[in-house]
């Protein structure tokens, strides 16, 4: 894989959650259709690969001080994304609290809208509140959470790949419009998902929705290795998103798969500003936008540790991290939190700012011209194939990013400056999938592949 790939996140205000409080700022601007409307013709007139939104369903008590997730991620790129002609979609989806089916169905018919532009991120869901508004008592544990998945996941890929491409025969003198044989049924008996059916529409322009995946658990990574076209990952350090990159890969070709067709997209948030001066002013402005105690809070509690005892001052090293419990939370995030520790200690607020506004992604701040440096170092380092580009306030940096610091990756020979195919999978160098690809990989037990 040799395509250096492009990603903006739609999150509004932006992954400094507390954006929304500075001047000028729409407070409903995280349900502005119209708004995002325009970030889709910005993002596709710097040919940018995909636009990606994260989901978590369930409202949590972050709603009092910024918004949560907001509208259905399949609903609103089918908006957004028409009259594009290239840019792609990535939407999240939980395994945990979908049924397989309903969800094949939806995001088949998404690629279909977009003409072969949709992608599936597959997240497994960790929040109380999502459990508690689907009726479960409790959180799934994490062991049991992906075992859902992998069968989730096999389900859907099975339920798009049931047609073959010649199951619609169209023979208006005999009547015949489909030759059921060449419809497959998806027969799966499992611990966590059971279903019987096909789906109603045939393959889509790519065949199916890109499958991406963000999970640094073992058994994320292990659904990575099997079905992951795109991994989403964090990344703090160089060298653990090096080695992160390159485990999934031996990972991915110890299963029998090609290490190649599996694309690594390093989150990354972005700040851009014309001067230093500028870019640190900024970061003081988005900082001082959230409550400084209940920043540390959410820090403490994506690291497993008692929000009581932590303070914007307390000073977090490894071993701190060591001695809690494991965190309830993201590994991928707790692993990269750890790794930035093990280089320097740092004060729960410098973690805030360093891990922008506790997202666990990092923070690059800079001009133009060292936004577009540090990409092209992780990238020749081999941290990533690509990145996706998180602003750290929407309403400037997402702007900021495609107005200047593309052209700059542009004349650089990194980043294309036009699409190269009509599909998601054909622009990000994925080779096309035949018919029954899926179904076969669908049919292997987890048992088979790498654990």
């Amino acid at each position: 894989m040799s395509t250096f790939h492009l990603n903006l996140s739609l999150m509004t205000p932006g992954h400094f959650r507390g954006a929304w409080r500075l001047p000028d700022r729409d407070p409903l601007a995280w349900i502005d259709v119209a708004r995002y409307r325009e970030l889709a013709r910005q993002a596709e007139a710097a040919r940018i690969h995909a636009l990606f939104l994260g989901d978590s369903p369930g409202l949590g008590r972050a709603i009092a001080e910024h918004p949560e997730a907001g509208l259905d991620p399949t609903v609103l790129f089918s908006h957004v994304l028409a009259g594009t002609r290239g840019l792609g979609a990535i939407a999240t989806a939980s395994s945990t609290y979908n049924s397989p089916y309903n969800l094949a169905r939806r995001y088949l018919a998404l690629d279909h809208v977009t003409g072969g532009r949709a992608a599936f991120n597959v997240v497994t869901t960790f929040s109380p509140n999502a459990a508690a508004a689907f009726g479960y008592d409790r959180t799934p544990e994490k062991s049991e959470r992906y075992r859902r998945a992998d069968e989730f996941v096999r389900a859907v890929l099975s339920l798009w790949d049931g047609w073959d491409d010649d199951a619609i025969v169209g023979d208006r003198t005999s009547g015949r419009f489909a030759d059921p044989g060449r419809i497959h049924r998806t027969e799966l008996h499992g611990k966590s998902v059971r279903l019987e059916g096909a789906l109603s529409v045939p393959p889509s322009p790519q065949r199916r929705p890109v499958l991406v995946q963000a999970g640094g658990s073992p058994g994320g990574l292990a659904l990575a290795a099997r079905y992951a076209d795109v991994v989403f990952t964090v990344g703090q350090t160089l060298g653990d998103a090096v080695a992160f990159r390159d485990g999934t890969r031996e990972r991915a070709a110890a299963g029998g798969r090609d290490p190649g067709q599996v694309a690594i997209s390093l989150g990354v948030v972005v700040l851009v500003a014309a001067t230093e001066r500028e870019a640190r002013a900024r970061v003081e402005e988005l900082v001082d936008a959230s409550d400084p105690v209940e920043a540390a809070h959410g820090v403490a509690r994506q690291l497993g540790l008692d929000p009581a005892a932590i303070t914007p001052d307390t000073v977090l090293t490894p071993d701190v991290l060591d001695a809690a419990p494991d965190p309830p939370g993201s590994a991928g995030f707790h692993r990269s939190i750890r790794a930035l520790l093990s280089e320097h200690p740092l004060t729960v607020r410098e973690l805030f700012i360093r891990s922008a506004s506790g997202s666990g992604h990092r923070l690059l701040v800079g001009t133009p011209e060292q936004i577009a440096d540090d990409l092209e170092q992780w990238h020749g380092a081999g941290a990533a194939d690509g990145f996706t580009i998180m602003p750290a306030d929407t309403a400037v940096d997402f702007g900021r990013f495609t107005e200047s610091v593309v052209p700059i990756l542009q004349r650089r020979g990194l980043f294309h400056r036009d699409y190269e195919a009509d599909t998601l999978r054909g622009n990000l160098g994925l080779a096309p999938l035949a018919p029954g690809h899926d179904r076969a990989l669908a049919t292997r037990e987890p048992s088979a592949l790498p654990a």
